[in-house]
């Protein structure tokens, strides 16, 4: 069965019309006062948010090499394009239970001092849009370290997420004390 040109190019022009009418993100929505954006993922049972501004790149688990004499949840450093930076599986720093690798494994790159850190997260759930309306203490997270880095949490379609304080966890003694 062949089409014809005419009607091949009319279905082509209609695509290219509604794509060109079609508005990914209403700008006062994503600039709104009160907004706050983040990157959802999951460790063990907690749902959690990195600040967008935080997060430098999500990637598959890099290549490591061991660093002899290092803390468990140290998983060790990796080269990613021609930077090495550490490694860590953030579960295993949380709450001491070390993170199985699965096809939904991914690691956060984030932003520190003097250089970035990747951090092994459970599974990924993409960028989250908050307002001032859902925001909620943090409550429920007490397990391991939580408590210490989750200060607040927003309420989103019956799911506490609570927020990482990425800069917190990332300037703590023990997080920068990699070393046995």
């Amino acid at each position: 069965m062949s089409m014809d040109f005419n009607a091949a190019f009319r279905i082509l022009a209609d695509y290219e019309q509604r794509s060109l009418a079609h508005v990914a993100g209403v700008p006062e929505q994503l600039d709104a006062p009160g907004l706050w954006r983040g990157i959802g993922f999951r460790l063990g049972d907690y749902r959690l948010v990195a600040a967008f501004s935080e997060v430098m790149e999500i990637i598959s688990l890099p290549p490591t090499t061991p660093v002899p004499g290092s803390r468990p949840w140290l998983l060790g450093i990796a080269n990613l394009r021609s930077t090495l930076m550490p490694v860590v599986d953030l579960k295993q720093f949380m709450n001491g239970e070390r993170t199985v690798l699965k096809g939904s494994t991914r690691a956060l790159v984030i932003r520190q001092s003097g250089g970035n850190v990747t951090v092994l997260i459970d599974e990924l759930y993409g960028q989250r849009n908050f307002n001032e309306t859902q925001a909620l203490p943090a409550q429920g997270f007490d397990d391991g370290k939580f408590s210490e880095f989750v200060q607040r949490a927003y309420l989103l379609d019956d799911v506490v997420w609570g927020v990482l304080d990425t800069a917190k966890l990332t300037r703590s003694e023990e997080f920068r004390r990699a070393t046995a």
